[in-house]
């Protein structure tokens, strides 16, 4: 399985997927501000591995901290948690690993900076293992979704490039094809940042699952043409209501599928619903600098000076979407009603 992100005794370990397909190069990364910039510049992103990432950099944080008594330790904490907080704004799982790891926090603050210190590390290492665990889960559910032979249209990368491992839809790809079924995938290129051509394309081909490549722009001529039986996207946010936010274009390929009588699903542990939202447009969507889409690969595609907009996602309303697959199971319209029930029935 693709190691993401490892934590070490030397420090976290990252692959930095900046530099996929050319360069398989992994970084350790020695304290919570380099780890935070490896968020924020993308060397780790997809929803699930932010969140991983979150929790260990402020384990490494308060590992490394000079704090020699509980006050001094307690305003480093709130630090370190205000830079990782501070990254990327539209990914749940950052906050929601962000809040796990406070809660651990103050549970053992009352024995010790010993305790927390390791109480911490022990958390976000289990996190790391949930993590591929839930993916599992949710490719189980999700590949009987899936008929014996089928075509399916990804965006992005969710897969184990974008979790601790395994992988969200394309764990459910992953968990079809373990099932002896016969799956050809098609891959966006996913502009600005390429993530369907430069990591999604790279997982599957690792596997040895077919997969083809295609600009974003291409998507309606092939459900168009009957090319495509589904569509499976990852996402960083879901509000109460089903509304998802996921990497930009998202909304377009959902719209193309309802108009092409192609099912659309969602594939994202429960960890990704923020039910505290009522829908889409309480989602706060990240701008991402405008370089992204100047250049490819550090090479100029645009005139100098051209004004860009750069927004890194989109939210698809809830009436695009068929399912919802989770690590707890498939939510289905009224997601209101389902999402809640599958939140509740871990509580």
């Amino acid at each position: 399985m693709i190691r993401t992100i490892e934590w070490t005794d030397n420090g976290v370990v990252m692959l930095d997927q900046r530099l996929l397909p050319i360069e398989e190069i992994y970084r350790t990364y020695t304290n919570h501000n380099e780890v935070a910039e490896a968020i924020r510049s993308m060397v780790i992103r997809g929803a699930p591995a932010i969140g991983v990432a979150a929790a260990m950099g402020i384990a490494l944080g308060i590992k490394i901290s000079s704090a020699v008594n509980l006050a001094d330790l307690d305003s480093s904490f709130e630090k370190i948690c205000s830079d990782i907080a501070a990254t990327r704004p539209t990914a749940v799982n950052l906050f929601w690993a962000v809040e796990r790891m406070k809660k651990v926090y103050n549970q053992k603050r009352s024995q010790g900076m010993a305790a927390i210190r390791a109480a911490l590390i022990d958390e976000s290492t289990a996190m790391h293992s949930e993590d591929v665990e839930a993916n599992r889960r949710m490719g189980q559910f999700g590949q009987t979704l899936i008929p014996a032979e089928a075509r399916i249209l990804t965006h992005c990368n969710a897969g184990a490039l974008a979790t601790a491992g395994y992988g969200t839809a394309l764990g459910v790809i992953r968990a079809a094809v373990e099932a002896g079924k016969k799956i050809e995938v098609f891959a966006d290129e996913t502009r600005p940042f390429l993530q369907g051509a430069r990591l999604t394309a790279w997982e599957l081909q690792k596997d040895n699952i077919p997969v083809t490549i295609i600009t974003d722009n291409m998507a309606g001529h092939f459900m168009k043409m009957g090319k495509i039986d589904y569509v499976i996207v990852g996402a960083d946010r879901i509000a109460a209501n089903g509304d998802v936010a996921n990497k930009i274009g998202t909304y377009s390929v959902a719209v193309l599928a309802k108009e092409n009588g192609v099912p659309f699903f969602v594939a994202a542990p429960v960890s990704t619903l923020d039910l505290t939202l009522p829908d889409g447009s309480h989602i706060p969507i990240e701008e991402r600098d405008a370089d992204e889409v100047r250049k490819i690969m550090g090479v100029a595609i645009t005139p100098p000076g051209a004004r860009v907009a750069n927004p890194a996602f989109d939210v698809t309303p809830s009436r695009y979407v068929d399912a919802i697959i989770t690590d707890r199971g498939i939510a289905r319209s009224p997601f209101q009603e389902s999402l809640r029930k599958l939140v509740s029935c871990g509580e």
